[in-house]
């Protein structure tokens, strides 16, 4: 990862389960930059002056998929408002350089918002990642908080319209942080939106306060609560739902997809 000069969200937003998936040889690469153009209260990752995205970096990021022989990939970017497309042609640029590198990777994507834009949807879904992921974050009442510059109806209309372009084979996923002050009814309405909207693939972990700056944990979830809303999620339609307090967006993906 070093020797291409490549990012990796594991890094840039101090995952726990790094060690863990370094080991197995196993990263989440992050495109377009470690900054980001937004600066959301719960998130670890720098926000600051952005470059134009690196024309070179999909054939690295691709020679490192090779190297490391691996056989499921997760993309993810910085939001980037920044771009006319918010970054959805470097995306697809990603995967179509991934895949002639590496024919049989499959390939998850873990994308922004892109102010809504369904032709940036469109550009994702052309590209035929095999998984689309775009987190959810926390419950509607909670965005303003923790996510002032995001919109909670404007992310559940990117997934429906995702869902509505994709071909059948291509699962939509979102993830959410718990121990934000969230309660459990209205976490079961955010499952059923997400369901309603066209998710099919869950993950919710243990929001984790990366600095004195960032917004304060409300509380620790046990791990049995944990289990016991994988079971309410799985119980209203999700088809595969991970879920205890590291359980972060692209933590298993490779087991989620295969066991959905």
């Amino acid at each position: 990862m070093h020797e291409n000069c490549l990012h990796t969200v594991c890094q840039e937003a101090k995952c726990p389960n790094q060690w863990e998936c370094f080991s197995k040889e196993t990263a989440t690469f992050l495109i377009m930059g470690p900054r980001c153009t937004r600066n959301c209260r719960f998130c670890a990752v720098d926000h600051g002056p952005m470059s134009p995205p690196d024309p070179e970096e999909p054939a690295r990021v691709a020679k490192a998929v090779k190297a490391l022989n691996l056989e499921y990939v997760v993309v993810t970017s910085v939001t980037r408002d920044d771009l006319t497309d918010g970054g959805a042609g470097h995306f697809a640029t990603v995967i179509h350089t991934i895949r002639k590198s590496s024919p049989g990777v499959r390939i998850e994507v873990l994308i922004p918002d892109f102010l809504g834009s369904k032709k940036a949807i469109d550009m994702v879904v052309a590209a035929r990642p095999d998984v689309i992921n775009h987190n959810l974050e926390t419950v509607r009442r909670l965005y303003l908080t923790v996510r002032p510059e995001a919109v909670y109806e404007r992310s559940l209309s990117l997934i429906a319209y995702a869902c509505k372009s994709a071909p059948p084979d291509m699962p939509l996923k979102s993830g959410l942080m718990l121990g934000l002050g969230e309660t459990h009814a209205e976490l079961i309405a955010t499952f059923k939106n997400l369901l309603q909207h066209g998710c099919s693939l869950l993950t919710l972990g243990q929001y984790l306060q990366p600095s004195k700056s960032h917004l304060d944990v409300d509380r620790f979830v046990p791990p049995e609560e944990f289990e016991a809303l994988r079971e309410d999620a799985l119980g209203i339609g999700f088809k595969n739902v991970a879920s205890g307090p590291f359980v972060r967006s692209s933590y298993q993906a490779k087991e989620l997809f295969d066991h959905s």
